[in-house]
């Protein structure tokens, strides 16, 4: 049975494009640019051609041409003026259209190939800035809105980590080259969304230092036998879902309480929840609004 997603209401498409429904409707009375389909109670839906056809035509029309010149061209024509703009300076969204694409039809070709002319151009580093965080947020977004299943977001997540796990692989083979502390790396007890700690992985190694990656779902006990082999040490901790705004202040007391008190250690917390974390709760507590604001701190 094929379940991939193959019919989507407008809503769904300004949430993949960024076009106002009220915009989509318009530019389909007025410029016919694209013909949906109805249910039989009149209902509006599209197909992959359409999405990808909305897709192409919004990049277009971001790079100043005027809806009403598009709707004349043929399909074959907006194609090649889509290629021919794809440039430094579009490659960005051109690529995040192209993996939305390839996570909708679990398109792994779609994907490697896409990234693989990334990687013509630009390092894995700006690869993952510039694309990959913008990608995963949009994707956030869009399962928020439903427009997604989970099993859209895991595929692409696999993928992503994937890539993530040859680059690191390549730069553990080096030596650490700062040696006055060590990382210790690990997502709170229930915690599963790795992708960003993954990537503070490579950030840190890539930075000259020695880490220790613990992964999802550690229990406070299991950091404790850290101290015995390292000094100077910081936690860094990658907060989701877990743990939750009213748990997240006693979580932090224990923390402090476990393994930060006494020792030549710190923590740096990231994450959607630590919003909620008191200001100044501790002097050994650092919060960060990004992946790059951390990484600034190395």
């Amino acid at each position: 049975m094929n379940n991939v997603k193959n019919v989507f209401s407008i809503k769904d498409l300004e949430n993949l494009s960024g076009i106002k429904a009220h915009t989509i409707r318009i530019w389909e009375k007025r410029y016919n640019v694209l013909e949906p389909m109805r249910t039989e109670t009149n209902i509006r839906y599209y197909d992959l051609v359409a999405l990808q056809k909305l897709l192409n035509i919004t990049l277009l029309h971001n790079h100043g041409y005027k809806i009403s010149k598009i709707s004349k061209l043929s399909p074959d024509k907006i194609n090649v003026m889509v290629r021919e703009i794809v440039n430094e300076k579009s490659v960005k969204h051109h690529a995040i259209n192209a993996f939305k694409m390839a996570m909708m039809n679990f398109d792994q070709v779609l994907f490697f190939n896409t990234y693989s002319n990334l990687l013509s151009e630009k390092s894995f580093r700006e690869v993952f800035y510039e694309v990959f965080i913008p990608l995963m947020n949009e994707i956030g977004l869009l399962w928020q809105a439903e427009t997604i299943t989970p099993a859209h977001e895991h595929f692409i997540s696999y993928l992503i980590k994937q890539k993530l796990l040859v680059n690191t692989e390549k730069i553990q083979l080096l030596e650490p080259t700062r040696t006055d502390k060590v990382f210790v790396l690990f997502l709170p007890a229930n915690e599963i969304h790795e992708l960003g700690l993954m990537y503070l992985n490579y950030e840190v190694i890539l930075n000259g230092y020695k880490t220790i990656y613990l992964g999802e779902s550690v229990p406070i006990d299991s950091l404790k036998d850290i101290k015995r082999y390292f000094d100077n040490v910081v936690y860094i901790s990658y907060m989701t879902v877990e743990p939750t705004k009213d748990n997240i202040s006693d979580y932090m007391k224990e923390i402090h309480k476990e393994i930060l008190e006494g020792e030549n250690a710190e923590l740096w917390a990231i994450g959607r929840m630590t919003e909620y974390i008191k200001p100044n709760q501790n002097s050994k507590i650092k919060t960060f609004n990004s992946i790059l604001e951390l990484s600034k701190e190395l």
